[in-house]
């Protein structure tokens, strides 16, 4: 099969299961820190998110040593059945209010993440480089289909088990675990041949994948990324996108809490704003596709900071007004997919096809980390400052961004062309 069937053929399976899992993640995810709030406390709640971040770094570094050795299709469906395990330990601990069982699902829940996060870089193991932004954007947009629609359906699936003695916040990770299930089938049946595989073979490179060692690590990436201004810029564009969306979208649904409303009225609300975070998330990604191919991968990153400013100071302006915040997190949710695409474009093309998967799997780590460490933090900000002050202190981590950003130029930030490459050394030439 040609190398163009091929990549049809995965984007097309890629779509359907980004659906199948988006609902999966963003049915539980709604309610996660609700549901960590009723069973430890406010102060704790954010520490639900931070753990299955955690959860999704940690799952990257296995993810990546699959890939390397087997492929990208074991790698995504052991991460979703091990979202699976993590979202029935979750129901469990909800039952017998267990705070270590609790965090333990959490923990593994976040193995979903990650493997919707490398299901994106599965879609340009075979792409042209000129359609690389539009490809990638493709997987992530599928995703909305199924995550804007999983909040809303929360409500239905924590009342729908109510009466088996399931906690009502805890009834939506039992339909994330089936779910989550479903999508981990579909891709061990249907993802062949593996794009990773083909890509390999494609670039002259014909040892087996299945041999089960490694090519390369982390560290070699890593070494590979910190030499590389482009690849520098656009993994930092990831991980403070993605600290800040962690950060402020997790304590969102608490600070919606702390309006007074009753169980079922504020699921409600968290379902509607939460639903537009994620429109904003996923929804205009090929827009930012498009623009990464057409504009360059820095000027969407820019673009991107701009949104995420713009947020923060919405959602800290916005009080308990459920417009008001539905439409900051819709703008948060924009700023994080601007640099989402870009970056993760210009890291793919940055780097050596045999240290990709580890330099996307190493990305992947540092986004999880930085979003761990704001889900963490988060909780105990909004507790003793409040929610306002959360907001501000997110707006202030742009900076790092903005000095790199600054330090960089169009020319080395967009420069990869097929096949090569960008070197900031030898663009200097």
């Amino acid at each position: 099969m040609e190398t163009a069937a091929v990549q049809r053929r995965t984007l097309r399976l890629l779509f359907g299961t980004q659906i199948i899992s988006g609902i999966g993640v963003a049915i539980g995810a709604s309610v996660g820190a609700l549901l960590a709030a009723d069973i430890v406390s406010v102060g704790a709640s954010g520490l639900a998110q931070s753990a299955a971040v955690v959860g999704a770094a940690l799952f990257a570094i296995p993810a990546t040593a699959i890939v390397d050795s087997h492929g990208r299709r074991p790698s995504l469906a052991t991460g979703y059945i091990v979202a699976a395990i993590g979202a029935t330990i979750i129901v469990v601990a909800a039952t017998r209010g267990s705070i270590p069982l609790l965090f333990g699902g959490f923990l593994l829940f976040g193995a979903a993440t990650a493997a919707n996060l490398q299901a994106r870089y599965a879609a340009v193991d075979l792409a042209p480089a000129a359609l690389r932004g539009r490809h990638l954007s493709l997987v992530v947009w599928a995703t909305t289909l199924g995550a804007v629609l999983g909040p809303s359906l929360a409500p239905f699936a924590g009342a729908s088990l109510s009466r088996y003695g399931i906690p009502t916040l805890a009834g939506p990770f039992f339909f994330s675990a089936l779910l989550l299930s479903l999508a981990s089938l579909l891709l061990l049946l249907f993802l062949r041949p593996d794009p990773a595989v083909v890509a390999r073979q494609a670039n002259g490179d014909s040892s087996a994948p299945s041999s089960g060692s490694p090519r390369v690590g982390m560290r070699a990436a890593l070494r590979v990324v910190l030499s590389r201004v482009p690849a520098r810029l656009g993994l930092s564009a990831m991980a403070v996108g993605n600290l800040i969306m962690v950060g402020v979208m997790a304590m969102t649904p608490v600070h919606i809490k702390g309006a007074g409303h009753d169980a079922a009225h504020t699921l409600s609300i968290v379902g509607l704003v939460i639903s537009f975070h994620v429109a904003g998330m996923y929804a205009f990604s090929p827009l930012f596709g498009w623009l990464t191919d057409r504009l360059g991968r820095r000027s969407v990153i820019i673009a991107g900071i701009v949104l995420l400013l713009t947020a923060c100071a919405l959602a800290g302006t916005a009080g308990h007004k459920p417009s008001r915040l539905a439409g900051a997190l819709m703008v948060l949710g924009l700023g994080w997919s601007a640099c989402m695409v870009a970056g993760s474009t210009l890291l793919s093309e940055s780097i050596p096809l045999e240290l990709r998967p580890s330099a996307q799997g190493l990305s992947d780590l540092v986004m999880g980390l930085a979003g761990a460490s704001a889900g963490a933090l988060s909780g105990l900000v909004v507790s003793a400052w409040g929610y306002p002050s959360l907001n501000l202190l997110a707006a202030l981590t742009t900076l790092p961004l903005v000095l790199l950003v600054s330090l960089s130029s169009d020319r080395v930030a967009d420069r990869a062309g097929p096949g090569e490459p960008a070197d900031p050394l030898r663009s200097a030439g």
